[in-house]
């Protein structure tokens, strides 16, 4: 199990200085998790450490990805996106310990055109299959500011409320937010540290090997590398759906 600790000064290039005073915190046990995402690097770019710690820990851990990410502006590698970035992810997905990784065909930038409740139907089938006792998703803002983010965790979040799953978020603190967006003018948004429930520190050897499957994407000078670099070896997550249950199985959501 991961181990929570106080994130001391984090440096990087010379430029600003981070610091999140906020107490460390452990992994909440669990036997399964489940990640649901937009692209194929979000569960690595974003949430690889913290997959890699609950694999790490001895939970079964999977990924539901909603588009190919065809639409992404970098092209890191030669060749047709949507087919490199599906290979991208199954690589990554093995370097984690992440099985399944289920890549579905939603339109890459148009998420929120998609019915929630057809795209919550795919969380509460794979949910299902493989047994998750939570999920892990992106903050409810998206943290990055592109809407795909946000409806991903929309979705995560009706089909949690339909099968009584727990629900952590990633996000960012707010003070790492405000680096990324005064140096690369950015859109993430983050919390400050009375709002963010679980402050985590995570081994990254596992993410960075994953990261390195990316090649389409994982690009130099990219934001990628700052945020790692401002937030360290710390994540940090908050509760959108604490641990209970109250299943509802008449109100599942079906396909459209």
């Amino acid at each position: 199990m991961a181990a929570g600790r106080h994130a001391g000064p984090i440096r990087g290039g010379g430029r600003r200085v981070v610091r999140d005073p906020a107490p460390g915190d452990h992994l909440p046990l669990g036997r399964s998790v489940l990640a649901v995402v937009a692209h194929p690097d979000d569960g690595c770019f974003g949430l690889g450490a913290v997959l890699a710690g609950f694999v790490d820990a001895g939970a079964a851990a999977s990924v539901l990805c909603f588009t190919h990410g065809e639409s992404s502006t970098l092209h890191g590698v030669q060749g047709d996106l949507p087919s490199v970035r599906a290979a991208e992810l199954a690589d990554a997905a093995q370097m984690l310990g992440v099985e399944p990784a289920r890549l579905v065909d939603y339109p890459d930038g148009a998420l929120s055109e998609v019915d929630v409740n057809d795209l919550a139907a795919h969380v509460v089938d794979l949910a299902a299959e493989v047994g998750a006792e939570g999920l892990l998703v992106f903050d409810i803002d998206g943290v990055t500011g592109h809407l795909d983010h946000a409806t991903a965790t929309l979705a995560a979040l009706a089909a949690a409320d339909v099968c009584g799953l727990a629900v952590l978020g990633w996000t960012v603190p707010k003070a790492v937010a405000a680096a990324l967006n005064d140096e690369y003018r950015a859109a993430f948004t983050g919390h400050q540290p009375g709002d963010i429930d679980l402050v985590v520190t995570l081994d990254r050897t596992r993410q960075l090997a994953a990261v390195a499957c990316h090649p389409s994407q994982a690009i130099p000078g990219s934001l990628l590398w700052r945020r790692l670099d401002l937030l360290g070896d710390i994540e940090n997550l908050r509760w959108l759906r604490r641990p209970h249950r109250y299943p509802n199985q008449s109100s599942t959501p079906r396909r459209t």
